[in-house]
């Protein structure tokens, strides 16, 4: 790919997610999808409202995750991101770590409200950068947050998408499977296959992901990157170029 980074592709690729989205929280270290949410405001000029929990000055929470969680309960999250340290076929996502629990070989930070939150926002994007057998797994070894639910549980929501620096796959509620959508510039069908360590749904001609357009792109290189820049300095540095603030 030239004329942008893949940091701009993945963020454009999310804005175009999020659609209509009137709320969209993001939790902790997650600057790509904070870029898309800020993309998506600047070219609307009102929606989203962003929750971001990264930093203090970055949400209007005086209590921080305890009024996340209780507007998503209430039903005012209309999208979450989430990531995994492994995430399978039927969307489960892993952050306690690998090997038998509960004595793993590797131990992740913990799930902290991911399960709540894949139930309780109206849709959630997973998302991950790697895109490799390690990651994207046949089956995850610790279940931290549950991609499908047994019928007769209450559950909002669930997986809409999972975007990776390679590909974006949609999900079949129906099906309970990824299909693959599109495969990022650059990229090949047999690749993606190659490195995915669960079965997906695959269309017989798979399309090649939009790429950043030109309004994008300044906007990205302009307000967006300056109010990232303020809560992830040293992201929009690496990315933009621009001056890395006091954390």
């Amino acid at each position: 790919m030239t004329g942008y980074a893949t940091e701009e592709l993945l963020a454009c690729v999310l804005a175009r997610l999020l659609g209509d989205a009137a709320h969209v929280a993001v939790g902790a270290a997650s600057p790509i999808p904070a870029t898309a949410c800020n993309l998506l405001r600047a070219k609307t000029g009102q929606r989203p409202r962003i929750s971001l929990l990264h930093r203090r000055r970055g949400n209007p929470f005086t209590e921080g995750s305890r009024e996340l969680f209780d507007l998503a309960g209430q039903g005012r999250i209309d999208v979450f991101f989430l990531g995994g340290a492994q995430i399978d076929g039927e969307a489960n996502i892993n952050l306690v770590g690998t090997g038998e629990y509960p004595s793993p070989e590797h131990r992740f930070p913990g799930s902290f409200g991911s399960a709540f939150m894949y139930f309780a926002a109206k849709r959630t994007i997973l998302f991950r950068e790697e895109h490799s057998p390690r990651v994207l797994v046949p089956k995850v070894d610790f279940v931290s947050a549950p991609g499908c639910s047994p019928p007769g549980v209450w559950r909002r929501g669930g997986p809409q998408a999972l975007l990776t620096a390679r590909a974006l796959f949609a999900w079949d509620q129906q099906r309970r499977r990824f299909r693959l959508e599109s495969v990022h510039p650059g990229h090949t069908v047999d690749e993606i296959r190659a490195a995915t360590g669960f079965g997906f749904d695959c269309p017989a001609r798979v399309p090649v992901t939009a790429e950043p357009a030109a309004d994008e792109l300044a906007l990205l290189r302009g307000p967006v990157a300056r109010e990232i820049g303020a809560n992830y300095p040293g992201f929009a540095h690496r990315v933009w170029g621009e001056p890395a603030l006091p954390a």
